[in-house]
């Protein structure tokens, strides 16, 4: 056989197997638009401490006490009087009392607050965006973020990124299982096609491929 008929053998699975590709793309569900306004702005869900975020403990009348200090990334702070206190994974009111009691074995009746100054959250508060972006990163859920939102974060499409080939992976607590869904960057960020613009929930991983031509 020819290199010529060698060519057509390789080239018919190569071909059958994009068109196969770009179908299982296309089979993926995509997400309701969000709106850019017209209902009012809710809380999110309470907000969980993460390694790495910066926390101002202040012990009420016990301004020794009080201080700022950083969640290790094992998770735990360190403050006066508390040693290796765990810290990620609580809300900061959880963790004020948990200081509360750990305090009272010292002082009489301490009143503690904690407040997170400079915020990372935990993975599952976290949206990642990886791939054909200026900026990949992981970036701290706020509540009722959209896509646009998540896309400006990291300055958006790379030069040679195919924006609507995007998914997203989204964690279904409902099934335990994870499930994927078409995003059309291309179209809501170079297009301006509002209907392309989705809500995004913490945890979201979205990944955006480099165009194949």
């Amino acid at each position: 056989m020819g290199l010529y008929g060698f060519g057509k053998t390789v080239a018919v699975p190569l071909v059958a197997a994009l068109l196969l590709a770009g179908c299982m793309g296309a089979s993926r569900p995509e997400l309701p638009p969000a709106t850019f306004g017209g209902t009012r702005e809710a809380p999110g869900e309470e907000y969980i401490i993460g390694p790495m975020d910066s926390l101002q403990v202040f012990v009420w009348r016990n301004p020794e006490l009080s201080t700022k200090v950083q969640v290790r990334p094992d998770g735990r702070i360190t403050t006066p009087l508390i040693s290796d206190m765990p810290a990620a994974g609580k809300t900061p009111a959880m963790l004020a009392d948990d200081m509360k009691i750990a305090l009272s074995e010292y002082i009489r009746d301490p009143i503690v607050s904690v407040i997170v100054e400079n915020f990372s959250g935990t993975s599952s508060q976290q949206v990642r965006i990886v791939g054909a972006t200026e900026r990949p990163a992981s970036i701290p859920y706020r509540a009722n973020m959209t896509l646009l939102d998540a896309m400006i974060t990291v300055g958006g499409l790379s030069e040679f990124a195919s924006g609507n080939r995007a998914r997203l992976v989204r964690f279904d607590a409902s099934s335990g299982r994870q499930r994927e869904y078409s995003l059309r960057l291309s179209d809501l960020l170079k297009n301006g096609d509002v209907s392309a613009n989705v809500r995004l929930e913490p945890g979201d991983v979205i990944i955006i491929p480099e165009s194949m031509f």
